[in-house]
């Protein structure tokens, strides 16, 4: 973020390896939009759970249209509770398919934005309406070398990982303040100025937040990086043609928890 010192306030996240794979990235970050959303209670269960949840609601509208609109005879009251149950599924497949949309069109930018960009550097993810007024910023930092990977499948290191970045932010208190309501999460990404996707990303002349909110920020460095800076295999690029871009897709929390009855 402008007006930030680089190196301050980082916590460190060591790898074994002296590179990262691009597939690796897209889990990581991919997991951690998770986390945030979940612990910041903008959805009801982690996403891997709702996306299961909405491919069982659609099985079941369907079995409830087939059997709505079979000729076979049945008592009018089972019929009226197949209608009744067929606009309740409806109404919560509806309920989620905005969200989930959104989850497949960023995990998209996301893939598109490392193949584009292997060596991405950073990545910043804000919760709230805007940059300007946000309830809480994460940044990651990825201060190490990059190998390509044919595909995003997930590997045994971006599974243990990822694993280990929730582990050390719910060590650090994350999610212990949730957010009042439901909010946005915005992602930005700092990466060269030639980066030329259009309909995921736009550029930006720079980042800046409220100055009262204060980053998380995680750095992943290799073993020989950490205990040597100098290392260029280790350390991100020098080069200077690096500009913010804001992904165009957003993803909004849902509406879930209602407040107890008073007594």
């Amino acid at each position: 973020m402008e007006g930030e010192d680089e190196n301050s306030d980082y916590v460190d996240i060591i790898l074994p390896t002296e590179s990262l794979d691009t597939s690796a990235v897209f889990h990581v970050v991919n997991d951690f939009i998770g986390f945030i959303l979940f612990m910041h209670q903008q959805i009801p269960s982690v996403i891997e759970e709702m996306s299961q949840e909405f491919n069982e609601l659609q099985a079941e509208y369907g079995d409830l249209e087939v059997e709505l609109a079979s000729s076979e005879v049945k008592p009018l009251s089972t019929r009226r509770k197949q209608a009744s149950r067929r606009r309740e599924v409806k109404m919560r497949m509806k309920r989620q398919e905005n969200f989930m949309a959104s989850v497949s069109e960023l995990k998209e930018s996301l893939q598109l934005l490392i193949s584009e960009v292997p060596e991405i550097e950073k990545i910043s993810l804000v919760l709230g309406s805007s940059p300007l007024r946000p309830l809480h910023v994460y940044e990651l930092n990825f201060s190490l070398g990059r190998s390509v990977s044919g595909n995003f499948s997930r590997s045994k290191l971006a599974e243990s990982l990822s694993r280990k970045v929730i582990r050390t932010m719910i060590s650090r208190g994350a999610g212990s303040n949730s957010c009042p309501g439901p909010t946005k999460l915005l992602l930005f990404v700092k990466a060269p100025s030639s980066l030329n996707l259009p309909l995921h990303f736009l550029p930006k002349r720079g980042l800046r937040y409220n100055r009262k909110t204060m980053p998380d920020r995680l750095r992943f460095m290799c073993r020989t990086g950490a205990m040597d800076t100098h290392n260029e295999s280790c350390m991100p690029s020098s080069s200077t043609d690096l500009i913010w871009f804001q992904c165009r897709h957003t993803i909004k929390g849902l509406s879930f928890w209602t407040p107890p009855p008073e007594d």
